[in-house]
């Protein structure tokens, strides 16, 4: 494999430019580029503004191939950026090497109004999809965040507003097109030649090529109820308890969802320390019974209507230009885990006031409801199956997310190993309750140090290994495309 530095030396990039540029004609951008500081400044989340020697934008699945057969050929280090939304640096970029970004132009979404399925891009975003299948009076079960690209979404899995009807996202994916090492093109449905390589991309991420289209089921759109409500900490508890039975009932209520975040968020006023509840019902229905609890609480901002998912989409909007460190943890449907990890958010904002004395930061302990229904629709949906493993958790279940954004990168390295200790601290308290501390680690909101397809289970690790053998049998994205959780790396 050539280095970094090897790549970035005169001589040696003559040969590899000049073979990118034959493929992709003048989307071969430069650091001189007007365009290259534009792309890098578009990412998300400051971590993942490295400086790549070349962007490469493609306009189809065919020069995606010739894109990857010039890199696999020339032993050249490369990422691949969707909506370039992941916030870890080398996820979706990379120092020094090529960066294919797929957001430029391979972002569109059609709807086939013969068939009521969708093909979505990888690079376009969640809000850019809506839009388009509004028009249609369609929708997918997709994103609950606008910003977030449709690529890295749903090979991570997925959860969605709909979860408790279809299960996961990536469960309504019924094909997918993908860009294989050798570069050649292959379409992965469920029964096909291909059914093993499909099944592997619904949790397995960037292991087995580069997708370049995601079709998926549609369902019928319309407008919703929803909103947040922002509430002081003195909610907690009644939050905490609100949230176990809500997941515990949700079968009752599968058009409604529910998030609870535990946050400093400064922007909120001037008591930035409060309790955020996040409720939709995705059939209409104004205060339904099952969140009437949350309602009911005090409250110190928010509104609640009936309105339409674009409306609703920002709700979950962190804010840009930030580094942004996340962690997360599944666990029993317990109030006192929520508690405990409440309790040692509050401690990691003391630490954080201190240091940062400007104030300029923001973060949270959210949960979401995993309930057993999600695994039930998922099946339903979705009849091959996917490799998440979710079966193992042995009934409901809490997704926490724990997240920290500062301004500079030294700020991140110093609060890092606090956010990790803070999920260490939920753990081991975790594991003191009967069945507490489940397996489970969602990669969507994973740090780069959490061992999330080990988390799969052994026999889904397996199908992994096997399909890579099949499909990347030289290991050109296992050595060549760093980013992400890779199968090789899993002991």
């Amino acid at each position: 494999m050539a280095s970094n530095e090897q790549f970035n030396s005169s001589s040696a990039e003559i040969q590899p430019r000049q073979a990118l540029e034959a493929a992709l004609g003048s989307r071969v951008l430069t650091p001189d580029d007007p365009e290259y500081a534009a792309r890098i400044e578009s990412y998300w989340c400051n971590s993942a503004k490295l400086r790549p020697a070349y962007i490469l934008q493609p306009r189809s699945a065919a020069e995606v191939g010739k894109a990857v057969k010039v890199l696999a050929d020339a032993s050249l280090p490369f990422a691949v950026r969707g909506g370039g939304h992941t916030n870890w640096a080398g996820s979706n970029n990379i120092a020094g090497g090529v960066t294919i970004d797929l957001g430029a132009y391979l972002n569109r979404t059609r709807y086939h109004a013969d068939t009521q399925l969708a093909d979505l891009e990888p690079g376009a975003k969640w809000k850019d999809v809506y839009t388009e299948l509004e028009k249609h009076g369609r929708i997918v079960a997709g994103g609950r965040e606008a910003e977030v690209g449709v690529g890295g979404y749903l090979l991570g899995g997925g959860v969605a507003f709909q979860s408790a009807s279809y299960g996961l996202a990536c469960d309504s994916v019924v094909e997918y097109e993908v860009v294989l090492a050798d570069g050649s093109i292959v379409v992965a449905d469920a029964k096909g030649d291909h059914a093993d390589l499909f099944r592997v991309l619904k949790g397995g991420s960037n292991n087995f090529g580069i997708v370049t289209r995601f079709t998926m089921r549609t369902f019928p759109a319309g407008p919703m109820w929803g909103g947040m409500a922002v509430r002081p900490m003195s909610t907690l508890a009644a939050s905490a308890d609100a949230t176990v039975k809500f997941t515990a009932n949700i079968s009752k209520d599968p058009d409604s969802n529910f998030q609870l975040v535990v946050g400093h968020q400064p922007q909120v006023g001037d008591d930035p320390d409060v309790v955020i509840h996040i409720c939709n019902n995705m059939a209409t229905v104004e205060k339904p019974e099952s969140l009437r609890e949350f309602l009911a609480m005090e409250m110190k901002m928010g509104n609640f209507e009936t309105t339409t998912l674009q409306k609703v989409l920002p709700l979950a909007s962190l804010p840009t230009n930030y580094y942004n460190i996340w962690y997360t943890v599944t666990f029993k449907n317990d109030a006192s885990i929520i508690l405990k990890a409440a309790e040692l958010h509050g401690k990691l904002v003391k630490d954080l006031k201190s240091k940062v004395t400007d104030g300029d930061f923001t973060s949270h302990v959210a949960f979401q409801p995993l309930p057993w229904l999600f695994v039930k629709q998922s099946h339903a949906t979705n009849e091959s199956g996917n490799i998440l493993g979710l079966e193992q958790n042995p009934g409901d279940a809490i997704l926490m997310q724990a997240g920290v954004s500062v301004r500079t990168s030294e700020l991140a390295k110093w609060v890092d190993p606090k956010v990790a200790a803070l999920l260490e601290g939920v753990k081991s308290f975790a594991s003191s309750i009967d069945g507490g501390l489940l397996p489970w680690i969602y990669l969507n909101y994973a740090h780069p140090s959490q061992k999330v397809l080990q988390s799969y289970g052994p026999e889904n690790v397996q199908r992994m290994r096997d399909a890579a053998s099949r499909y990347d049998p030289g290991g050109v994205f296992q050595q060549l495309c760093p980013g992400g959780f890779k199968i090789s790396a899993v002991s």
